[in-house]
């Protein structure tokens, strides 16, 4: 065993939802010190930055529970069991925005909360886009367009603080 790996000695499922399974570890230290570890396991998600046919960022304000906040967002929800990761990214695109991407390009992969989850979300721009009429109307959300300028200008006055959207609009910042 390497010094920073740690060895699994046992594993609970403490808690099985919906979205995210919760599990408590106990593991084996680089000092054979035992120690416990609790995270979440999800089913992954994928994000895109839409680039509208006019130039602005295709964004949405989305109400989110935990927080009790509306947040500042781009298109993204969880990868359904078989789909595929981009497949993911163009149906979010559609549910929440209204349109699909005729080019989607990978940016990178992130895993937001690696302290207690094993949540990675791949992150995608998405150009040329086109509109369509199956909006999903089961969340709370509003379509937010903004520019480009906008955008980055939300991150540095903290307007925005989902790690996805201020990653990938730094992504953009640095395409542009």
């Amino acid at each position: 065993m390497t010094r920073l790996k740690e060895k699994k000695l046992s594993s609970k499922n403490v808690f099985k939802g919906s979205l995210l399974d919760i599990f408590v570890d106990e593991v084996q230290i680089h000092n054979g010190k035992r120690k416990v570890r609790e995270y979440t396991k999800h089913p992954g998600a994928a994000a895109v930055i839409p680039i509208l046919p006019n130039g602005k960022i295709g964004l949405i304000r989305h109400y989110r529970y935990p927080t009790n906040q509306i947040h500042i967002e781009v298109p993204a929800g969880k990868i359904d069991p078989g789909e595929e990761v981009e497949a993911t990214a163009q149906r979010e695109l559609q549910e929440e925005i209204g349109y699909t991407s005729q080019k989607l390009t990978f940016l990178t992969k992130i895993n937001p909360c690696i302290g207690y989850s094993d949540e990675s979300i791949w992150l995608y721009l998405g150009e040329e886009l086109e509109k369509v009429d199956h909006m999903k109307t089961d969340e709370s959300i509003e379509f937010y367009p903004v520019s480009v300028d906008k955008a980055i200008e939300l991150v540095w006055t903290g307007k925005i603080t989902d790690v996805k959207t201020i990653i990938s609009i730094l992504w953009l910042e640095k395409l542009h």
